[in-house]
């Protein structure tokens, strides 16, 4: 038999049938549309999720942190537990280790000030922290800039976003207006650097820096730090100390290692990690998350998934009804030459294409039920954003692009293996038996 030809016969058979068709249909409507709607509305959650972690900072990147003797806590992989006895610092030698790591495409020392610190502009005072950074370049760690430029030289500066809030005038009275965040792009900013001696007395020590650029806003560290030369801010902790700085004895506070490839990120952390380092990367945190939403699409699927069995149940008893209520006709085919083969693939092709009506219902209303509970989640979740503070949602229930098609074939799929034993029982009729049958 032709192909064509079984398609055909396929079809007017179910179309002879069409009440009993449809109620058995049904079934593997609602089986598919509730696997359609978990699935995307746990995939919704996850975009939902990661999203809600914009400014979780660049997943490419590894803050690590050197380990003390006893016992550290800290953030990551490492994030607590017994460390060696002997401190592991962040050396020179450290950086170039870091750096024959694979994968690495940066390594940056960090270090910040270890004294105390005010900074001045005209009659306005503030404080944020200052980090000196082993680049020129800024643009090197993922960060831009709305105004100047990111490059990092001598005597300049370059602000996050929020620094210029930080500024306030100390002489202002209660009940007066404050004055407005000041625009310090291009102006020179004072750094009164402090440090106490042993007898108590204060020593002050005063920088001037001109505002080289002002980064763009990430929701993170950088939008209230305010950036200078690695070797500038060396200088300043020699101040405070009273002595040199010895990078191989003393080390470095921070090292931030930038990876060629976020799905490298966790791979290079466990290196880092395994060299007795703390290490910690955005990109383990949003793993994670990804998991666990994996995770739950596999469990709604599954619950979705007992429906269609239900509903494949209901295939096989509508399959082997058909089948006692066309004996005579079976045992007719097979008189005329009709094969087994022949009469199984008809008898598969009609389950298979219940399966197939009723996947592609089920496609269409869970598409429409999703797009309710879409708008009526976004309403809801809006309101809490607008009450709790932080960004709305965008989305609620998202239909992935292959879920539709991959419901419409396992719902085929399942028609055609519950239509596999009565089937089976078709083929194997004596015509004699069949064409004798009341």
């Amino acid at each position: 038999m032709k192909f064509l030809d079984l398609v055909r016969l396929v079809f007017e058979n179910l179309g002879r049938r069409k009440a009993r068709v449809a109620l058995t249909a049904f079934g593997v409507v609602i089986g598919t549309s509730a696997v359609l709607v978990l699935v995307s509305l746990a995939t919704g959650l996850q975009r939902n999720a990661n999203e809600q972690l914009y400014g979780i900072g660049d997943l490419t990147q590894i803050q690590v942190y050197p380990t003390y003797g006893g016992y550290y806590y800290g953030p990551g992989p490492s994030g607590g537990g017994e460390s060696p006895s002997d401190p592991v610092l962040i050396t020179n030698q450290t950086l170039r280790d870091f750096a024959a790591i694979p994968g690495v495409m940066a390594v940056v020392p960090r270090d910040y000030f270890n004294g105390g610190l005010m900074l001045q502009y005209g009659r306005l005072e503030g404080y944020v922290g200052i980090i000196g950074i082993g680049t020129d370049n800024l643009s090197n760690l993922s960060l831009t800039a709305t105004q100047g430029e990111t490059l990092v030289g001598k005597n300049t500066v370059i602000i996050g976003s929020q620094v210029a809030a930080s500024f306030y005038d100390p002489r202002i009275r209660p009940g007066q207006e404050p004055p407005p965040p000041p625009d310090l792009m291009g102006e020179t900013i004072r750094v009164v650097l402090i440090r106490w001696n042993q007898d108590g007395t204060e020593t002050r020590k005063t920088y001037q820096l001109r505002v080289a650029g002002v980064l763009t806003e990430t929701r993170n560290e950088p939008d209230w730090s305010m950036y200078i030369s690695l070797d500038e801010l060396t200088k300043w902790n020699e101040w405070s100390m009273g002595r040199r700085i010895n990078r191989d004895k003393d080390g470095y506070n921070q090292a931030l290692v930038k990876v060629e490839d976020a799905r490298q990120t966790v791979e290079v952390t466990d290196a880092i990690v395994a060299l007795g380092y703390q290490a910690y990367s955005p990109q383990s945190f949003v793993e994670g998350i990804n998991s666990f939403y994996l995770i739950l699409q596999i469990i709604f699927g599954g619950v979705g998934a007992i429906a269609l069995l239900v509903a494949a149940i209901g295939i096989a008893n509508t399959m082997t009804m058909a089948i006692l209520e066309r004996t005579r006709e079976i045992g007719l085919m097979k008189a005329i030459g009709a094969t087994n083969r022949d009469v199984m693939s008809i008898f598969l092709g009609e389950a298979a294409g219940i399966g197939l009506l009723g996947g592609a219902g089920g496609v269409l209303f869970g598409w429409a039920a999703g797009q309710i509970i879409n708008v009526l989640a976004l309403a809801y979740l809006a309101g809490q954003s607008a009450t709790n503070g932080g960004p709305p949602p965008s989305v609620a229930v998202y239909t992935p692009p292959w879920l539709p098609p991959f419901v419409v074939v396992f719902a085929t799929i399942i028609g055609l293996l519950s239509g596999l034993y009565p089937a089976l029982r078709a083929a194997t009729m004596i015509p004699i038996q069949a064409l004798k049958y009341e």
